[in-house]
Formats: structure tokens, sequence, C-alpha cells
């Protein structure tokens, strides 16, 4: 009886150890998701949304760093949005929005273009602003381009192997599209850390220069470094005491072009806030608040103002 007993107590003392361990386990997974719900999950951190239609899509920072340059480049280039989501569709597919080195055969670059099929040198398909133009020159030889379906149109300038492959990744296309080429106003958002480090707006105008050479040189943006204080509807806290000021002469469908593409290049250049027609982004916030952008009033609101870290 005796040894009926120990057996009893040794195995209740095995139950009471997995129990104990399952409620910590429960305690810890329990603390870790309310800090996850008060401070923004970090899986989000790093990545930026778009929205519309009904979805949204997130995408890493370096992606939406490409989709915004695709974007931009169609914009200067005064294509319409159709183009830019035709692009965005195809680079995914290629290359996930990603400037790569190796590909299918001698195939590189954003949209995976081929040095041998007449696309231009290795160096030359390597940079994003060049492949980009590329692609654009192509995509206006293919006869309405603007109302076709975007694979057949992108598989008309591809060629691809999987002639049917575009389509998957048209949704996100037309999302970013929408929010890069200013079709839809306050739209993408990034949820980003904080940027640990003095940056200057001269970088980001110095991108904005290069990516909107057309419109920088005709007037149809301007840019100017002026102190914070007298444009922004607020300084957050680390921001510089110069703001990039980014006028487009009244036409609010560019300025939120610019806005949006400002604020996907926020983790290559230190953006700490966006404002512009009365609403503003914030790299500082979490959760539901990070989700859109705010409201805001003061400031120049009738042009985009960009605050980085400590410029």
């Amino acid at each position: 009886m005796a040894r009926r007993a120990r057996a009893r107590g040794s195995v209740g003392r095995h139950l009471v150890i997995p129990l104990v361990m399952v409620l910590a386990c429960a305690g810890i997974a329990g603390g870790s998701y309310v800090a996850l719900q008060r401070y923004g999950s970090p899986a989000h951190v790093g990545t930026c949304t778009a929205h519309g239609l009904g979805t949204s899509h997130r995408y890493s920072t370096d992606r939406a760093e490409n989709a915004a340059l695709i974007s931009a480049i169609a914009v200067d280039r005064g294509l319409p949005p159709r183009a830019a989501s035709i692009a965005l569709a195809t680079a995914y597919q290629e290359s996930q929005l990603q400037n790569i080195e190796h590909g299918d055969r001698d195939s590189l670059g954003l949209f995976q273009q081929r040095p041998s099929q007449g696309w231009g040198t290795e160096e030359e398909v390597q940079d994003p602003i060049y492949s980009t133009n590329a692609f654009y020159d192509a995509l206006e030889t293919v006869s309405a381009y603007e109302s076709g379906d975007i694979n057949d149109v992108a598989q008309e300038v591809q060629r691809s192997g999987h002639p049917e492959a575009y389509r998957d990744h048209e949704t996100e296309g037309r999302l970013y599209a929408s929010a890069l080429t200013g079709q839809s106003g306050a739209n993408l958002v990034c949820t980003l850390d904080e940027v640990g480090s003095t940056t200057s707006p001269e970088q980001l105008r110095g991108e904005l220069a290069g990516q909107f050479p057309r419109l920088t040189e005709s007037g149809g943006i301007a840019s100017s470094l002026r102190p914070a204080g007298s444009v922004a509807p607020q300084r957050p806290d680390g921001s510089g005491a110069t703001a990039l000021v980014i006028d487009t002469g009244g036409d609010t469908t560019r300025g939120w072009a610019l806005a949006n593409w400002a604020v996907a290049r926020a983790a290559q250049d230190g953006v700490v806030q966006v404002s512009y027609q009365g609403r503003v982004w914030d790299r500082s916030l979490r959760r539901e608040e990070a989700e859109t952008w705010g409201s805001v009033d003061g400031g120049e609101a009738d042009s985009v103002v960009v605050l980085v870290s400590g410029g």
C-alpha cells in the first residue's frame, strides 16, 4: 500500500510540473500579447502599408522605397497612374521589388531586364532609375496600354516564360500606384523604429531632384529648406530645426504623390514627419494611430513639409 501511495504521489508531481510550465508560458504569452497591443507589434516594424479597393497590402521598407521610385518616374514623365500599376505588378513578379544582381540567364535589376536583349548594359539595368525609364519606354509602345489588361500588357513588354504571373500582383500594384501617384490622398503609412542618428533634409532633397528631374527642372516641383518652426504644424521630439518644403504650385494630386513618396522613403532618409493639406504622418505613432494619417492645424498646409531626424 505504501508503495502504491508513493507511486500516486510521484505521478501527481509529474503532472503538476508540466501544468505549472503551461501556466507560466500562458502568462508570458498573455503579457507579450498585451505589450504588443499596447506598443505596436514588432512584426510590423519596418513595413509600409497602402490601402484601397477594400483591402490593404504591406511591403517591407526596401520594397516600398522601390515602389516609390517606380511611381515617381511615372509621375515625372506625365504618365497615367495605370502605367505605375503595370510597372509595379511587373517589378514585383520579376524581382519582388528588389534591385537584384542575378536572375534567369543574364536578367538583372528591378525588372529582370536582359542586356543581351537590348535593355542596356549590366550597369545600366541595375540602375533603378535607368531600368524604370527603360520599362516605361517599352510600355508606351504597347497599343492601348492604358485600358488593356494589366497582365497582358506587362507580358507584351516583358515576354516572360510565365505569361500569367503578373496577374497575381495586380491588386497591390494598383494600391501602391494609387497612393504614390497621389490618387488616394493621405494613404501610405510606415511603421518604423526611431531613427537613432542625425540626418539631413538635403539627402531627401537630392532624391527628389533625381527621381523627379523633369518636374524639378520645369518648376512643376520647387523645394527649399526652411526653419521647421515656421512651416511645420508641430515639431515631434527628435526632429531637426530645418524642414524640406516641397511646393507643387497648387496641384494637390501631385502634392499627395510627393507626400506619400516622402513617407515611403522615411526609413532610408530618416524622415520623422510629413504634413500636407491638414494631414500628418508621424513616425513615432503605434497601434491604431499608426494605421492612418492624423489631422493637424497650422503650418504651411499647401506645401508638403518634411521633417527629418536632427536635420
